[in-house]
């Protein structure tokens, strides 16, 4: 399942993939995969995306 909250929460702070990606340590095409759905990430991966977006992980990856 797409993900389209990580990827609005994304464009909403102004940063790309790459951008995010280097901020939390993974390539530009994990964050790609996430938003596409192909790639489910670590719980820690989560927690990492959700600090650099100011998201909580309900916001982003449950629920939906």
């Amino acid at each position: 399942m797409k993900n389209l909250k990580l990827k609005a929460a994304r464009t909403m702070k102004d940063m790309s993939q790459e951008d995010l990606a280097k901020i939390v340590g993974v390539s530009r095409q994990t964050i790609s995969s996430i938003e596409k759905g192909d790639y489910n990430p670590t719980i820690k991966l989560c927690i990492s995306i959700c600090k650099a977006l100011d998201k909580t992980l309900d916001e982003l990856f449950w629920g939906q």
